[in-house]
């Protein structure tokens, strides 16, 4: 195999659950290989008389498993994957033939309910992410099915997530249920036999532990007694929910905001704005947290700008009047001046430009040197130990005079290249001597994320190796700030193109700069204090000796040293120019004789790779890489376990794991936490099933008497339109001993009865369908062609049953045009505005146009299957044929008396359209009769506005029509 041989407790797995005549639920801690145990139980039944299906894996994952087993040697013809461009012969053929087959859950189910798949033959279902199955999800529809029809396949589930089947009463039996499974088998880190399996041959593994700089840690402090501050008000304003696992250790997960939203769902329409607010707030403050850690200086200061500008100003340009609290206390003060320091400062007489290319800084301008100090992070020193600063700095041309870039690398930056050192050195070591040592000399570096895997990929690039510590990627962080101060000078050259008259609705001005001036103000006065109790006298440096009055620079006194700064800028007539001159000028192809140095093949010991952590793919990539040196940049526990793996498989190999994270910070408490959170998961899981009574799965009895065989005939079909089995409702339908037909519907969603017809609508889709005025039409096509046609107005269960809810769904659809609307206490003055109707005016203009239309309310899918069992109480079956022809083009039953240009003619009437076109040929035998016809007998055909736009047409000057 080629990710190894299996391991121990691999084998162990695989014993366990390779019975084919039991149903058993796997339950693995992430990192431990569950990819491998899914596909070698898969290569065990590659055979073309099994027909084995693989369920709810994603697309990646189908992708990854498909070349997994082609590797193994499952390759005719191995893993076939089922997708929408398939055609209903090619997929009942595939079934017929056997073999490994992945299938979507929705095109499963309906070529079960079809009987395209025959479910009897089926050897058995192997069902992904178990842990995501409820009552509601298609993976419980399919399961019933199957069981419905096979008895003897087998059926297993899998799942590497404990930590999400832990909410609800019995949440592990709950699974069990839903999946009709009669075991479950739980591996976590701490099993037995795993620790037997990994324990033996471990890497070398060297811990390093990076402080941040002391800005970074003011920034990081700030941000957390923000978010504290934001739980603090958020349960203070919410009295009556229970908030109490709503802290700042959970809040660091990005599950959290899930988990506030979803205690607040039942009264989300009744929580003012302040709250919603504050929901907001905690999503931008964890994401700050990781920023902080992972952005360059620039992008995490342009980031904080961005947020400053989204909450002075709405998307319309007018002042917010909910900004976020946070913004407006000292530690975001704090949070921002030390993220610009961060980046540069700014100093007017303190700091002289001497030439056009250096800046000389007096030794004795302790403001100055306390400037700089606080922006790169240094803790002030007495003057006379002050040797080891620079009395020279660069400074780039194109740099304004009154802007002192800083430009603080990260931390771990620096400790990431002198671990690539430390490695090099240890290679040249290893190679002097004679004993080959096994594995590959590629270092191999993961990160969390794609993003952060490009800027290493920078760093590392660009980096000068003899530069001291700290300036290392000092060209990379430049071109950074010189993108940064152009996108800075382009967008207040646009605000300034399209400021208002007045100059108060400047965005981070009025609202902020007033705590932002006192806060300077006060950090001022205590700076000269300080210096006077020095000996020192006062001086005139600084941005932040500008006497108690004026405070920081302005904005208009920064849009000055932006424009100058464009002013700089040659030929900068578009804004992404610079963007391009600067980062694609490391991809332009190289000429040919560059192409080599470029291009060419590295020896493994100068190779470098940067990756971000991915999901099982991760272990065949080790496997294939087969690295000797890893550099873990940040932590993350399903890695580690792989390696653990890794090298557990290869015991040769030496393996040694560089392991990095910040000290004291949000990455170091998350690590810890989601550590404690699995394990805690998988002891519940445990107790859980020493506690659980297994449910009993009966077997369904077979309507052998008559009476029973009556009752199950009659008034139990329901015909629903496929796309339809995107929401859970067709499931409940058939939970609810309904017969589920799926059909493509041209009208309506649901035909319950040969009259009634139902148009489902979430509440998304209602407001969607309004906007872009598709619900006119499908109401037009059901008055039309159904006698009884009904608007269903479905709510999810576990939030608000009220249209309250509504006003606060975004639509990508913006309504077009303006609505007349009356001044209040003046109905002669009519105005414009932009202000759309309400849903519930929409609601009645509905009504009024088709009163035919009845509108039903449902507080979620279980109560729609009750209502529909209720509508069709003693009423005929639907006719599945007649169902699918209603509103189709090319009619079988239409057009008896109309061919040719008659047809082409009846196209060309007003409220005729190509879906209603075929019901009015079954209806009428010509042209003429239809011209025939009184305006009743057309509004009978058409519907009531769309007949009346016809007649009118057709009697167009007939007795002052029109």
């Amino acid at each position: 195999m080629s990710l190894g041989s299996l391991l121990p407790f691999h084998q162990a797995i695989l014993e366990e659950i390779h019975d084919p005549l039991t149903s058993q639920l796997v339950l693995l801690a992430r990192g431990l290989g569950l990819r491998k145990i899914v596909c070698t139980l898969m290569q065990i039944y590659d055979q073309s008389t099994n027909l084995v299906l693989l369920v709810n894996a994603s697309a990646d994952e189908e992708a990854a498993i498909g070349e997994e087993l082609g590797i193994m040697g499952c390759r005719k013809p191995g893993l076939r994957v089922v997708g929408y461009e398939m055609g209903k012969k090619d997929r009942q053929d595939l079934y017929k033939n056997g073999g490994l087959i992945s299938v979507t859950s929705r095109i499963l189910v309906v070529d079960m309910l079809q009987s395209d798949l025959p479910t009897e033959l089926v050897t058995g279902l192997l069902v992904l992410h178990a842990e995501k199955v409820t009552a509601l999800s298609l993976e419980a529809f399919i399961v019933r099915l199957y069981r419905e029809k096979n008895n003897a396949g087998f059926l297993k589930a899998f799942s590497d997530q404990p930590e999400h089947i832990t909410s609800g009463l019995s949440p592990l039996r709950s699974i069990m249920k839903e999946l009709q499974l009669h075991s479950v088998s739980i591996y976590p880190r701490f099993h037995q036999v795993v620790k037997d399996s990994l324990e033996r041959k471990r890497a070398d593994v060297v811990e390093l532990y990076q402080p941040m700089t002391e800005t970074m840690k003011e920034i990081h402090g700030g941000l957390v007694q923000c978010m504290s501050t934001t739980l603090a008000e958020l349960k203070r304003s919410n009295t009556t929910l229970d908030l109490d696992d709503l802290n700042v250790e959970n809040a660091y997960f990005r599950s959290f905001d899930a988990v506030v939203r979803r205690q607040l769902d039942a009264v989300w329409h009744k929580v003012g704005p302040r709250t919603k607010q504050l929901v907001s707030d905690l999503a931008n403050l964890r994401r700050l947290l990781s920023y902080l850690l992972n952005y360059d200086p620039l992008a995490f200061h342009a980031y904080l700008e961005t947020i400053i500008a989204s909450n002075t100003q709405s998307a319309a340009g007018n002042p917010r009047q909910n900004q976020s609290p946070w913004l407006l206390t000292d530690a975001a003060h704090i949070i921002f001046e030390m993220a610009k320091n961060r980046c540069f400062v700014l100093q007017e007489a303190s700091m002289k430009q001497t030439s056009k290319d250096v800046i000389e800084i007096s030794d004795d301008d302790e403001d100055a040197w306390e400037a700089l100090d606080e922006a790169e992070g240094r803790r002030p020193r007495a003057t006379a130990v002050r040797n080891d600063r620079p009395k020279l700095r660069p400074r780039p041309a194109w740099v304004p005079k009154n802007i002192v870039p800083t430009l603080e690398e990260l931390p771990k930056w620096h400790l990431l290249a002198e671990t690539l050192k430390e490695i090099e050195e240890e290679i040249m070591r290893q190679e002097s001597l004679t004993t080959r040592v096994r594995g590959d000399n590629v270092v191999l570096v993961m990160t969390s994320s794609t993003q952060t895997s490009s800027l290493l990929s920078e760093y590392l690039a660009s980096m000068d190796p003899d530069a001291p510590p700290g300036q290392r990627g000092r060209q990379m962080l430049e071109d950074k700030l010189r993108l940064y101060l152009y996108w800075k000078a382009r967008l207040s050259a646009r605000a300034s193109e399209n400021q208002q008259p007045s100059a108060s609705n400047t965005p981070g001005n009025d609202e902020l700069n007033p705590a932002l001036r006192k806060k300077d103000r006060d950090r001022a006065e205590r700076a000269a204090s300080r210096r006077r109790v020095r000996g020192g006298a006062p001086s005139t440096v600084g941005a932040r000796d500008q006497g108690p009055d004026k405070g920081p620079a302005t904005p208009r006194e920064e849009e000055g040293i932006l424009e100058e700064f464009l002013s700089t800028q040659d030929n900068a007539s578009a804004d992404a120019e610079l963007a391009l001159a600067l980062s694609l000028e490391a991809s332009l192809p190289p000429d040919e004789a560059e192409f080599e140095p470029v291009y060419g093949l590295l020896v493994p010991a100068q190779t470098v790779i940067v990756r971000a952590y991915a999901d099982d793919g991760d272990d065949r990539m080790l496997a294939e890489l087969q690295p000797r040196f890893i550099v873990m940049y940040e932590p993350n526990q399903d890695f580690i376990r792989r390696i653990e793996v890794y090298k557990a498989s290869n015991p040769g190999l030496g393996v040694r794991v560089y392991f990095m994270v910040y000290q004291m910070t949000a990455e170091e408490h998350k690590y810890l936490a989601s550590l404690r959170k699995e394990k805690d998961a998988f002891e519940r899981l445990i107790k859980e099933r020493g506690t659980m009574l297994l449910p009993i799965h009966e077997k369904k009895r077979a309507a052998s008497d008559v009476g029973e065989a009556i009752i199950k005939t009659i008034s139990t079909r329901v015909i629903v339109d496929m796309r339809e089995f995107r929401s859970t409702l067709p499931s409940l339908l058939h939970a609810a001993e309904m017969v589920v037909v799926p059909a493509t519907l041209t009208v309506g969603d649901y035909i319950l009865t040969p009259e009634i017809c139902v148009e489902r609508k979430s509440i998304p889709d209602l407001v969607s369908s309004f906007n872009s005025g598709r619900l006119y039409t499908q109401c037009e096509l059901m008055s039309a062609c159904y006698k009884q046609p009904i608007l269903l107005i479905e709510f999810e269960e576990q939030k608000s049953f009220s249209l309250e809810i509504v006003q606060d769904i975004k639509s990508y659809v913006r309504p077009t045009g303006k609505y007349p609307l009356k001044k209040a206490g003046n109905s002669s003055d009519d105005r414009e505005t932009s202000q759309p109707p309400s849903i519930q005016q929409k609601l009645v203009l509905l009504t009024l146009a088709f009163p035919r239309v009845r509108i039903l309310w449902s507080s979620s899918s279980y109560a729609t299957a009750d209502i529909f069992k209720d509508l069709k109480a003693n009423s005929r079956e639907p006719d599945y044929a007649g169902a699918v022809s209603v509103g189709a083009d090319g009619d079988p039953a239409a057009g008896q008396g109309m061919h040719g240009p008659a047809e082409e003619l009846l196209h060309t009437l007003p409220g005729i359209t190509a879906k209603n076109a075929g019901y009015v040929m079954s209806r009428v035998r010509s042209v003429r009769e239809l011209c025939e016809l009184s305006l009743e007998e057309v509004q009978d055909i058409l519907g009531h506005e769309p007949g009346r736009a016809c007649w009118e047409f057709l009697h167009w000057g007939e007795g002052g029509a029109y």
